[in-house]
């Protein structure tokens, strides 16, 4: 098994559920039993499970084996065992708490994180194989989805007037247009006044 294949396809796994803080070690001179420690950090159990489901999906499109997965039933801390390589994926509090580093931290190795190899996907792998190679072609492409076009808001149409309306004439407001014209009562003549013409006009009729 060609171990930097391996490390390459943990850490794509990694990447693609967005893990935080990868680290890989080296620790063939400390170990036989492995020869590559990666860690990762998670920010829920959701998201560290998540991980843990894409390390392994990584690992087996690529034609490597997955050996076991310990510690999903609370997803604070999860082990994949790949065989020459331990991936240990933890939350921040856990990862500072047993700071797994100063053990196994003697050889760091350097890789390009965010780099993803695309290859070739026969229709006849498996779902799983299909999904994790379109999600390493689409990170690589660095294109975002194409968001549907936001809808205009409809536009209010106002109301058509009647054939015979016309426009008011200049100067003429709506509210003077409206009011009605006042009638004007012509004034009564006083009484004292009526009176006296008529006497008056009795006297002349007497002397002539």
């Amino acid at each position: 098994m060609d171990i930097r294949k391996l490390q390459r396809a943990i850490v794509d796994g990694l990447e693609d559920v967005k893990a935080q803080n990868i680290t890989v070690l080296n620790t063939e001179h400390l170990s036989a039993l492995f020869e590559r420690v990666i860690i990762a950090s998670g920010t829920s159990n959701r998201q560290t499970k998540a991980l843990a489901a894409s390390v392994r999906d990584s690992v087996r499109s690529r034609g490597m084996a997955v050996l076991a997965t310990e510690g999903e039933d609370n997803g604070e801390w999860i082990i994949v065992d790949c065989g020459a390589a331990v991936v240990h994926i933890m939350q921040p509090g856990i990862r500072d708490y047993y700071h797994l580093e100063e053990i196994w931290g003697g050889k760091p190795v350097r890789m390009k994180v965010g780099e993803v190899k695309t290859r070739l996907v026969k229709a006849s792998e498996p779902e799983p194989v299909r999904k994790a190679a379109a999600r390493a072609a689409a990170k690589t492409a660095g294109q975002p989805a194409a968001r549907p076009a936001a809808k205009r808001p409809a536009t209010r149409k106002s109301p058509a007037k009647p054939a015979g309306a016309s426009r008011p004439a200049a100067g003429q407001t709506p509210a003077a247009k409206a009011a009605p014209a006042r009638k004007t009562t012509p004034r009564k003549a006083a009484a004292g006044t009526t009176t006296a013409r008529k006497t008056t006009t009795r006297k002349t009729s007497r002397a002539g």
